[in-house]
């Protein structure tokens, strides 16, 4: 079954964009998963092709319009399943379980916002999740959209050689993933930890899970309240 990512946009030319790339774009050609990117204007029913307005109250900045953005939702995912995302800075955060979530599923119908954002009405009548990539404001829901497809489409089966590269990175046990090492042995003074050439695969894993759990304390321990409550954590 091919993923189905379609993207409303003003600016359909920056996709594929890096996507078209490495193990996205293989994927692409390889046909494991397409990607079509929708031009909001073309919906546009006036003269000027107008897909925005002054905000109702007043205030800065434009807002698009709903009619327009509504008629091109319908036009691309009219009952067939998929989700409907909003990238948007008040949104909530997207997370590596979100992203298997949405992996597993048949595609995602991606608006991306503009202006000063969305009018709230067509959130509502199209049943918008609205998904943020973090707490900064992008110029535009394009660079979002980008990233949220790359988390998904790297983990559909068959697209990374080794379906195994996924498991120990970070997010996906609930810590920061640990450190790495390759050859040289010794660089500009600094060597390799002597336990990861030792042989003894079962110490290994318990020093790199070990080091996870203190990257994960220095700079994430927001993230700790998982790994405490996890099957077989320590009190």
């Amino acid at each position: 079954m091919t993923f189905r990512a379609t993207i409303l946009t003003l600016y359909p030319d920056m996709f594929p964009g890096h996507l078209g790339h490495s193990l996205a774009g293989r994927a692409l050609e390889r046909g494991q998963w397409s990607l079509e990117a929708v031009q909001i204007r073309d919906f546009a029913t006036d003269k000027h092709r107008s897909v925005d307005d002054t905000p109702a109250g007043g205030g800065a900045g434009m807002v698009l319009k709903p009619d327009v953005l509504a008629s091109a939702i319908d036009h691309v995912s009219t009952d067939d399943g998929r989700p409907r995302l909003l990238m948007s800075p008040r949104g909530r955060p997207l997370t590596q379980e979100r992203v298997r979530q949405l992996a597993t599923g048949d595609g995602v119908v991606i608006v991306c916002g503009r202006f000063e954002g969305v009018d709230q009405r067509v959130i509502d009548a199209r049943a918008l999740e609205e998904v943020s990539i973090g707490d900064y404001i992008l110029s535009g829901g394009e660079p979002a959209a980008l990233t949220l497809l790359d988390a998904v489409v790297r983990i559909l089966p068959g697209v990374m050689g080794n379906d195994l590269s996924g498991v120990h990175e970070s997010f996906e046990g609930g810590l920061l993933e640990h450190p790495h090492y390759t050859r040289p042995q010794a660089f500009e003074g600094r060597e390799i930890p002597a336990i990861l050439t030792s042989g003894n695969h079962g110490a290994i894993e318990k020093w790199r899970h070990a080091q996870a759990l203190q990257l994960t304390q220095e700079r994430r321990p927001d993230l700790l309240k998982d790994e405490k409550s996890a099957p077989g954590a320590k009190p």
